[in-house]
């Protein structure tokens, strides 16, 4: 396929899955340059992608607008008009299955997400490492007639700080620690009280921000933060643009198996991962392994891990394995990430 081409890329879902279609994009668009990318997704995610300037986000608005069958067909009349050449779909679920029907004609690539070979890992048949989800992203390109590889790592990339930010902190006097100790699923959770164990001792020598949504989270993590000198909630204070620009000026994140820990790597942040009954082996761990970190609950204990993809079902029990990471592991990688021993 020729160069000069526009590409419409489809990932809705949670925002670690789009997270990760970044330091894809980005090696995309370091060997095709003159590539023009629609992206569909969330308006809320746009900025993720704000200094790959070649992309260009397109909100769909599921619940609304683009709702339904009806909907998608007045979505894929939307995207017709932007003269897409090619679409790549990141995502392969019902409703872009639909908008491959409305779209006929068009080259239209699905992402393989090796369903089978994650269902022999949840169910014991194998334990390795499997293709890494950026890895079956861009094999959709390549599918696409884009040959490319994932750039090795992505340097730090520090974004200047909002000014409301620097109100608040209008120096850098200490490193900075990211902490988001939040999942989706209460087994991808480290416990809070173990979590404070962590603050109490890096606090000491680190600025500690802490990640969260809006409410309930956000609730929790100012209760915490009011505990210390050294320890700021994040949440409900700024942007979703401007959060992007603090994380960027991290030294480390630590993270759930969750989007924070995407976000942070894409600045080429490193980051410290804490696994419950989920697993790096099914290809969800930060971009660039050799900045990154991962922790995992003890399978001796709970040999069943990893028990599903997302961590939404597990057996009885299984909900406290990510108890068995010791605080002090925790506190001894991100001091090693940090650069002390």
């Amino acid at each position: 396929m020729a160069k000069q081409t526009h590409i419409l890329v489809i990932r809705f879902s949670a925002m670690g899955d789009v997270a990760m279609t970044y330091p894809v994009l980005k090696s995309l668009l370091q060997n095709y340059p003159e590539l023009k990318i629609t992206f569909l997704t969330r308006g809320f995610f746009k900025p993720i992608f704000s200094d790959l300037h070649q992309v260009e986000v397109f909100a769909g608005d599921l619940k609304g607008r683009h709702k339904g069958i009806a909907g998608l067909y007045r979505l894929s009349r939307e995207l017709k008009e932007l003269n897409i050449n090619a679409v790549a779909d990141l995502h392969n679920v019902l409703r872009t299955k639909i908008l491959r029907f409305f779209l006929k004609g068009i080259p239209f690539l699905q992402i393989d997400k090796g369903r089978q070979d994650k269902k022999e890992l949840i169910n014991g048949r194998i334990f390795k490492q499997l293709k890494t989800t950026s890895e079956r992203y861009v094999d959709v390109f390549k599918e696409l007639g884009f040959n490319f590889t994932l750039l090795p790592q992505i340097d730090v990339n520090r974004k200047p700080l909002p000014e409301a930010f620097l109100n608040v902190f209008p120096k850098k006097e200490k490193k900075w620690i990211g902490i988001a100790p939040f999942a989706a699923h209460v087994s991808k959770v480290y416990p809070i009280e173990q979590m404070k164990l962590v603050i109490d001792v890096l606090e000491k020598d680190y600025q500690i921000f802490l990640f969260g949504s809006p409410g309930d989270e956000a609730l929790k993590l100012e209760h915490i933060s009011n505990k210390y000198t050294n320890v700021f909630n994040m949440a409900e204070k700024f942007n979703f643009g401007d959060e992007l620009k603090i994380v960027s000026n991290l030294n480390v994140m630590v993270s759930m198996d969750s989007g924070n820990g995407h976000l942070a790597a894409n600045f080429g942040i490193p980051v410290l991962t804490l696994w419950g009954v989920t697993h790096p082996y099914l290809g969800f761990a930060p971009y660039n392994k050799k900045i990154n970190r991962g922790l995992m609950a003890d399978r001796s204990s709970f040999p069943k891990i990893p028990t599903s993809v997302y961590g939404n079902r597990y057996p009885d029990g299984y909900e406290t394995a990510i108890s068995t990471i010791e605080p002090e592991q925790i506190i001894a990688s991100a001091r090693e990430l940090l650069g002390q021993d």
